[in-house]
């Protein structure tokens, strides 16, 4: 199966010693968002476990315990964008991410680590012109590091509209205008540009809308073919191969206005406060009540099918 770390919070930017934890007494507890008293518990043993997804702004503290991955498939997604402290008051300088983004591609491989340029949003100070020049800028810095680049425009959800209530939708005209652009920029440094949730508007100028995280891309990651089951995408409009998620909502200290998975500033104080490395639930400990499962889990590789 797939463990997916980063549709809820940043695991390898905040969490890493908590993860590392959990890979060496092979299990993790998840708490379901909707029905806390619901705890779901997911083996972490290689035999069962094929690859492990994240999706990061920052994957440095991660970097040096790279060896505690190697039981595991993985593929990882690095979001670098382009906006300051006014929008992502903690995510690192630009260039720090792309200096981690390199050291990350060169030992875990191009085919396994995609760059995403999202969400897109545009103002007065981030202007078309202005996302072009950066997006270039980023493209030339990752070129021959990675093979994808993923966009999207940014969806105003309530918590959205209520954290960032001057973001606009991106128009149609602008979206292709950025979208032609990007794609050919992309192209020009050998990278496929995936719109994610975008529909299809712009396949016709060459990009690839058939989804982000696929499980021909999680295939070409391992080096094998997988015989998963179905799954549904996270969004009507989401064509990725989503499975469990083992992070928590309202826990990522980036603190980005159009970030959908905080509610608020002091929600993700609160519950830091809350974290303990030590723990097998990233926030908190288990209460009376709670509510125990076992996940069913095997593998699903093919292992007489290899790719590559």
């Amino acid at each position: 199966m797939i463990i997916n770390t980063g549709m809820r919070t940043d695991i390898p930017a905040f969490y890493a010693p908590w993860f590392l934890n959990r890979l060496r007494e092979g299990f993790v507890l998840v708490r379901n968002p909707y029905q806390p008293e619901q705890v779901t518990r997911y083996s972490l043993s290689p035999d069962v476990v094929d690859l492990i997804g994240f999706c990061t702004k920052n994957p440095a503290p991660l970097l040096p315990h790279l060896e505690a991955l190697e039981p595991y498939g993985q593929y990882w997604f690095v979001t670098i964008t382009p906006y300051g402290q006014d929008v992502e008051p903690g995510v690192p300088p630009v260039d720090q991410v792309l200096a981690s983004f390199r050291q990350l591609a060169e030992q875990v491989g191009p085919d396994r680590i995609g760059w995403r340029y999202d969400p897109i949003f545009l103002s007065d100070k981030y202007t078309l012109d202005f996302h072009l020049r950066t997006f270039a800028y980023m493209a030339r810095a990752l070129a021959g590091y990675t093979h994808a680049c993923v966009i999207s425009f940014i969806d105003l959800y309530p918590k959205v509209a209520r954290n960032f209530p001057e973001a606009l939708p991106v128009a149609r005209e602008d979206r292709l205008a950025l979208g032609k652009a990007m794609i050919q920029i992309a192209r020009d440094k050998g990278m496929v540009l995936r719109p994610c949730g975008e529909g299809a508007e712009l396949a016709p100028y060459g990009a690839d809308c058939g989804g982000c995280m696929t499980l021909e891309i999680l295939e070409k990651a391992l080096g094998e073919e997988i015989r998963a089951p179905k799954m549904r995408g996270a969004r009507k409009e989401c064509s990725c191969h989503i499975t469990c998620d083992i992070g928590a909502y309202d826990t990522c200290g980036h603190f980005c206005r159009y970030c959908y998975a905080n509610t608020s500033r002091e929600a993700v104080l609160r519950n830091h406060r809350c974290h303990d490395p030590a723990s097998p639930l990233l926030i908190g400990h288990l209460q009376p009540g709670d509510q125990i499962r076992q996940a069913r889990q095997e593998s699903w590789r093919d292992r007489q099918g290899r790719l590559f």
